[in-house]
């Protein structure tokens, strides 16, 4: 009935064309026909914006199919403030994470037609259980794609340095977790010294896919700087942590050059970066213990080695004191043999030469008196001998133990320079790169104002045409009743005085007789 109703109308008025804004009545009145009821509709969120001032959600809805990169319909939808409070916190809670871009929704919805803003969709309810079913989905997706490209443990097989002190940290500055991170480091008990090298990155929120990616290249770039990276936010819901499981970030972890290391603040559960990293710890504070154990670890093994040295050396030169004692005992043991063996032949001779003259008995006395001495100094130069030996050995061994510890204390001193230099360069080169950016900022600012200042000459544009003064002198009227503009002849009676505003005046008129139109 009501399609023939506009094509009688149309017939009939021919000659006279509709409006832009009777058109859209018409199809606003076909629509709320057509589609009395509401509706459950699956869609994905595009975009979201909330209004903090009057509560309301603006949704813009869009079906991809089954191709992701092509966009088969799109909508606008509401969620009115009344609705939005409940439904929005119900969805949290159930979900884990609000209303976002990404997302899939299932919702109940009435198809709304506006004649200024056109079609749209009010949302009077949305089913939280089919998101969850679509995050679990994703998630499983998302580790089977990671797994298929190699990517789960790339970086576990990475090595990580027994002190890893040059630290490349992506985190929001001004997050609490990173706060913690440095104060501990900085505090530690033993008085290690690390060096920290901030990569600025939005650690919650969708924007964190992206610029934690972003964060990873930039430190790539210069890898041979640093010995880990540590990826880190304070404490938070799980919504704000749900970004960690986005591919994005869990790629980047896994093509990383250097080790990661994750204390993004989840308690109960691993998140996908989480899996993907090559140490995983539950908060930023954990992460900075860890680095500090490893410290202290090596520090201990250094000392062991230190005294594994010091009681080599002391059982060496035990060693060389027993080896020279056994020396002296053998050569004073042969010494007496020959001597004894000399003077028996002596006492042998003395009776056989009792019958010479006691020249040639006193010239034999002498020679064995030479004897005797050259044997004496000859045992006394082979003793002086060894024992010089002796000590040459154990002069060398300390030598070599202190040569060894003054080169270790000589590298260390050497690396703690490069460090103190690399810091002092990686300071200008942030400095510079501060600067840059404020200028881009200016710049952006500058650009902004612009625009909207261009808006809004285009708003005022729009609202002066929109005056009923011009409308009046393009040969429209007003028609008022006891001062009220009225649209309907159900707000007239017979016997009112009605008011005809005109372009050059206003017509006072009596009425005497109402007709309606037959519908």
């Amino acid at each position: 009935m009501a399609h023939l109703f506009i094509r009688q109308t149309v017939q009939v008025e021919l000659h006279r064309p509709l409006s832009l804004h009777q058109l859209h009545q018409q199809i606003r009145e076909e629509l709320e026909a057509a589609f009395p009821e509401s509706y459950w509709v699956v869609a994905e969120v595009a975009q979201v914006n909330t209004d903090r001032r009057k509560g309301h959600c603006y949704l813009t809805l869009v079906d991809k199919g089954d191709d992701a990169r092509q966009m088969l319909a799109q909508a606008r939808a509401t969620i009115w403030s009344s609705r939005f409070q409940m439904l929005g916190r119900y969805f949290e809670e159930k979900t884990g994470q609000p209303l976002k871009a990404g997302l899939k929704i299932l919702f109940q919805a009435t198809v709304r037609f506006h004649e200024l803003y056109g079609l749209s969709l009010d949302i009077v309810n949305i089913d939280p259980n089919y998101t969850i079913g679509d995050l679990a989905r994703q998630r499983q997706e998302t580790l089977k794609r990671l797994e298929a490209e190699g990517l789960m443990d790339a970086n576990k097989l990475l090595q990580l340095p027994l002190v890893p002190q040059r630290l490349a940290v992506i985190s929001s500055s001004t997050a609490a977790g990173y706060q913690d991170f440095v104060h501990q480091l900085q505090h530690n008990s033993f008085g290690y010294a690390f060096q920290t090298t901030l990569f600025p990155a939005t650690v919650q929120g969708n924007e964190a896919p992206a610029s934690v990616k972003h964060a990873m290249a930039l430190v790539a770039q210069y890898s041979d700087q640093f010995d880990a990276i540590v990826l880190i936010r304070g404490g938070g819901s799980q919504t704000d942590l749900s970004c960690f499981d986005d591919y994005a970030i869990a790629a980047a972890i896994g093509h990383a050059p250097l080790p990661v290391l994750t204390g993004i603040g989840h308690e109960r559960d691993e998140s996908i970066a989480d899996l993907v990293a090559h140490t995983r710890l539950k908060t930023p504070t954990a992460v900075a213990n860890f680095l500090i154990d490893c410290s202290r670890a090596t520090e201990e093994n250094m000392e062991s080695l230190y005294d594994s040295i010091r009681a080599l050396s002391a059982q060496q030169l035990r060693l060389a004191d027993d080896r020279l004692e056994r020396l002296h005992l053998r050569i004073s043991g042969h010494t007496k043999a020959l001597l004894q063996a000399d003077k028996d032949k002596l006492e042998l001779l003395a009776r056989g030469l009792l019958l010479k003259p006691k020249a040639y008995l006193e010239a034999q006395k002498h020679h064995v008196s030479d004897l005797d001495k050259d044997i004496g100094a000859q045992t006394k130069d082979l003793l002086y001998e060894r024992q010089r030996h002796l000590q040459e050995l154990s002069v060398c061994v300390e030598g070599k133990s202190e040569r060894y510890l003054h080169l270790k204390e000589h590298e260390l001193n050497t690396l703690m320079h490069c460090i103190e230099t690399e810091a002092k360069d990686g300071l200008k080169r942030k400095q510079l790169q501060f600067a840059k950016c404020s200028d881009k900022v200016g710049f952006a600012t500058q650009k902004k104002m612009q625009h909207e200042n261009h808006r809004l000459r285009l708003l005022e544009m729009s609202i002066e045409a929109n005056n009923p003064e011009r409308l009046l002198l393009r040969g429209y009227t007003l028609t008022l009743v006891n001062g009220k503009i009225t649209k309907s002849i159900k707000d007239i009676n017979n016997g009112d005085v009605i008011e005809t505003k005109m372009q050059d005046g206003t017509l006072h008129s009596l009425v005497v007789n109402i007709d309606e139109d037959d519908k």
